[in-house]
């Protein structure tokens, strides 16, 4: 099995085991219908960790399909590395936008991916699956993640830029 090693790795490969349990709070500012539930079509908004953390309870080895749609990686979406990972080098990447020319941004971006996929595969029943679209540049290491976080079914749809 081929092994993916990039920087930041050691820190973020069960980083999704620190993260807390959150509670679900519904606002009825925020619905579209005069009956608020946790138990009808949601819409999170927040950090979608912590998102997957609070959800993770009640649908945990119950979902037969997901699907992700991260950003790409190609340095034109202006995301920012926002998880805080106990690294002094990561505590540098915090906040600050991803562009082309940051020599780093694979790193960041795997860094942000393993934890919520190793979130989601415990979201996934026995034959689910995780569909994920991805860009050319980076299917290489979304390949080497897909098997560290030892997901049996993978799909990938390529989106040509």
């Amino acid at each position: 099995m081929a092994i993916l090693n990039f920087k930041g790795k050691a820190f973020v490969q069960n980083y999704h085991l620190q993260v807390k349990y959150h509670q679900l709070i519904p606002r009825k500012s925020k619905s579209l219908t005069k009956k608020v539930s946790l138990h009808d079509n949601l819409i999170i908004h927040g950090d979608n960790l912590k998102a997957l953390k609070a959800l993770l309870p009640t649908y945990a080895g119950k979902i037969k399909c997901i699907y992700i749609d991260p950003p790409y990686n190609t340095g034109n979406e202006k995301w920012a590395y926002n998880d805080n990972v106990n690294s002094p080098m990561m505590q540098e990447w915090l906040g600050k936008v991803v562009d082309k020319e940051d020599l780093t941004r694979h790193e960041k971006w795997l860094c942000m991916m393993m934890p919520r996929l190793r979130l989601l595969r415990d979201f996934l029943c026995e034959d689910g699956i995780i569909l994920v679209s991805i860009d050319v540049t980076v299917h290489r290491y979304f390949d080497g993640i897909e098997q560290r976080t030892q997901c049996q079914n993978a799909c990938f749809q390529l989106d040509e830029l």
